[in-house]
This record gives C-alpha cells, sequence and structure tokens, in this order.
C-alpha cells in the first residue's frame, strides 16, 4: 500500500514538471510586442449644418490609391444610418472587396456614412395617421434632411473631395423611404438608388401614391426585400412595378426578393448584389 501512494506521488510529480516545462517553452516562444498603432479605413468629419441647426457627423472612406494618385477623381457612394455602429463600416468592406482588381465588381469609389442624430425624424415625411404620430413623436421631418443633402451635404463632399458626378444612394428600413422620396421627389439628387426593406407602410402607404418625378439622368435603381411579412413583401414589390412603369431607355429598374434573409440582415447582401447588377456593365 505504501509503494503504491509512493509511485501516485511519483506520478503526479512527473506530470507537474511536464507542465511546468511545457508552459515555460510557450511562453518564451511569445512574441516581444514592439509597436502598437491605431487601424483606421477612413475619416469622421464634423460639419454644422444650418438647415438641420446641428452638427452633423460624417465617416468617409477612401480607395488607398486615393492618397497616391492625386488626379483621380471618384464617384461617391452615400450611405444612409452610417454611424460607426450601424451599416457604415460593412457597406465600406464590400466597396472595398468589389473594387479589388481581382474582384473587378465596381470602380474604387468613395463612401460617405451619414451619421444619425434621429433618423425617425430625418427620414419620415409628415404622417396623416395619429398612430403614425404618436408612435414617431418627432417624425415628418424629411424635406430638411432632403434640403440639407442636397444644398449642404452634396456640396461640402464634392468641394473637399476629388469626385466624379456618379453619385449612388443606399437607404435601408426608414432609409429605404427616403430614399424613396428623394427619387420620386427629386430623382437627380443621385445617379442610382439601392432601396433595400423600404417602410413603405407609412402613413398608410401614401407614397406609392405618389407620381415620381421625371428624370434626365442614366439611372440604376435597385429594390430588394427579404422574407419580411405580407406588407413589407408586397410595397416593395408594387413599389419596383410602379418605377418599372415609368422606366426609360436610360433606365434599369432590378427588384429581389431575399427569401433566406429579414428584415435585420437583407441589407448586406442586397447591396452586394446590387453593385454587381448596376456596375458588371461598366466593367
Amino acid at each position: 500500500m505504501i509503494t503504491i501512494i509512493i509511485s501516485n506521488m511519483k506520478q503526479k510529480t512527473l506530470v507537474l514538471v511536464t507542465l511546468l516545462i511545457a508552459f515555460s517553452s510557450f511562453a518564451q516562444n511569445i512574441p516581444e510586442k514592439i509597436n502598437e498603432s491605431d487601424f483606421s479605413i477612413g475619416k469622421t468629419v464634423q460639419i454644422k449644418s444650418a438647415i438641420l441647426k446641428e452638427d452633423r457627423t460624417l465617416n468617409i472612406y477612401f480607395p488607398t490609391s486615393y492618397y497616391i494618385n492625386n488626379s483621380k477623381k471618384y464617384p461617391v457612394i452615400y450611405l444612409l444610418d452610417g454611424s460607426k455602429d450601424e451599416d457604415f463600416i460593412h457597406i465600406a468592406g464590400i466597396v472595398q472587396f468589389g473594387s479589388f482588381p481581382w474582384i473587378n465588381m465596381l470602380p474604387e469609389a468613395i463612401v460617405v456614412g451619414i451619421g444619425n442624430v434621429d433618423r425617425k425624424r430625418d427620414f419620415t415625411y409628415p404622417s396623416t395617421l395619429e398612430i403614425d404620430q404618436k408612435e414617431f413623436p418627432t417624425s415628418g421631418k424629411s424635406k430638411k434632411f432632403i434640403q440639407f443633402l442636397k444644398k449642404e451635404l452634396l456640396p461640402f463632399i464634392n468641394t473637399n473631395y476629388r469626385t466624379t458626378d456618379n453619385k449612388t444612394l443606399i437607404g435601408q428600413s426608414l432609409g429605404g423611404l427616403l430614399a424613396t422620396e428623394v427619387l420620386f421627389k427629386t430623382p437627380n439628387l443621385f445617379n442610382n438608388y439601392i432601396i433595400v426593406s423600404p417602410s413603405l407602410w407609412w402613413d398608410a402607404e401614401k407614397l406609392l401614391t405618389f407620381a415620381p418625378a421625371k428624370y434626365n439622368t442614366k439611372k440604376h435603381i435597385y429594390i430588394a426585400v427579404g422574407k419580411e411579412g405580407p406588407v413589407m413583401e408586397r410595397t416593395a414589390k408594387e413599389l419596383y412595378n410602379k418605377l418599372l412603369g415609368k422606366a426609360t431607355e436610360n433606365s434599369k429598374i432590378y427588384f429581389e426578393f431575399l427569401e433566406d434573409k429579414t428584415h435585420g440582415d437583407a441589407l448586406h447582401e442586397a447591396v452586394y448584389n446590387a453593385f454587381e447588377k448596376m456596375f458588371k456593365v461598366e466593367k
């Protein structure tokens, strides 16, 4: 009995020594940190809006070549819900990936993410429904926000950065409602529209009764919706059909039903697909 105890003790000691040696060896292989710096994919810019009477935050992604070729100009992709903790980072990632020369899905582009202050206020026109007014008490100021886009934001970007005339607007959910309103009322503000899961239920679907304004520039309009319920799916398809009926030879209208996506995760795949469809003819 004593011999067995001694043997077990020896075994435990041997295991302990082995573990200590292994740990010591592992510790010696950990590299010594020699430097650390912040990682950035762009710039955050604050501008003062006289129209909105507040400061607004812009998150801006620049292609690598922007800092190398000082004569090159770039198309601009404007992203609603463009705060750092919203859609800016993953949309900028799609743009970077898609513009790699071995992918060549879309041209190198600047991405301007428009940070939110009150999206319910900025992305909705006044609703005639009491329930909308009650659930969204600050709503109904999209007219001012569109003026901000037209008279302040776009001129600021064009003045301070090297841009072409090609502009794309991306909006999802209430942002999709706003993008649709811009398309209907001031279509020539942007060349391309990516409208995902638009909240066209707003104000008893009144926006769908509007007659879209005529436009005189080439247009790519992409509409997508996930498996998001009868109202969301129906109104997105109605928007597509309405635009298709007004399409000119200068416009291309696309629609996708993303049956394996929901309201929360449709945007990423939709934007990727939109870029493929919109820019593939320009490769």
